[in-house]
């Protein structure tokens, strides 16, 4: 895939570095041309000076065979208008603004642009790692009868293997998080301290699941 990224800040250098890691190519526009040294020297794309809204700026970056468009400036009105025109007048079907204001970000959901709002999801994240776990779920289905929780393995479960802990709870283990790593859980893939476990369970019995955890395993 060809991408071309709107903002070569933190969030936009970082993401085309990602993007490269995984073999795609890329373009980076940006008003400010010292932004560009963020990428470091390893960077292999296009860089572009000027706005992510201009035509002839966007023609540079490749917009006519790109495959997707990201604007992730600082404002949140360059971000939705250079979206917007990626979209409207190159065809662009995989786009996404950065907004800052939920607000507007609602709004433009609305329009077909998809939106990331960062304040919220920050907030959101670091919501869910600070009150019971339980009280927010992770993602909920549209019909809203099945969540995925994120829970850190509680003590009483260490030492035992994935299947106890799905059959006794009634959830489903879909993957987890160790030592940064990301891992496919196996039904024989054993508990260990610091896992980040990820739940697959039915809404309406989500309280009886995390007290089954809480309480931890029977002892025969």
């Amino acid at each position: 895939m060809h991408i071309v990224i709107m903002g070569c800040g933190r969030v936009g250098s970082t993401l085309t570095r990602s993007l490269e890691e995984r073999g795609h190519t890329t373009a980076v526009i940006d008003s400010n041309p010292d932004a560009f040294r963020r990428l470091g020297p390893a960077f292999s794309g296009i860089t572009v000076t000027g706005l992510g809204f201009d035509r002839d700026v966007l023609v540079k970056a490749g917009i006519e065979r790109a495959d997707a468009f990201a604007a992730v400036s600082s404002g949140d009105n360059s971000n939705i208008i250079s979206a917007r025109v990626a979209r409207e007048q190159f065809k662009i079907n995989n786009v996404v603004a950065r907004i800052y204001d939920p607000g507007r970000a609602e709004v433009y959901e609305r329009l077909g642009v998809p939106t990331v709002a960062t304040v919220p999801w920050a907030a959101d994240q670091v919501l869910r790692r600070l009150v019971p776990a339980g009280t927010e779920p992770a993602w909920r289905d549209q019909s809203g009868d099945v969540r995925l929780d994120f829970v850190y393995a509680p003590f009483t479960w260490i030492g035992h293997k994935i299947v106890q802990l799905e059959e006794a709870a009634g959830v489903r283990v879909a993957y987890l998080t160790r030592l940064g790593s990301g891992h496919i859980a196996q039904p024989d893939t054993v508990i260990q301290e610091g896992d980040y476990l990820s739940l697959f369970m039915r809404e309406d019995s989500a309280e009886a699941v995390h007290a089954v955890i809480d309480a931890g395993p029977e002892v025969d």
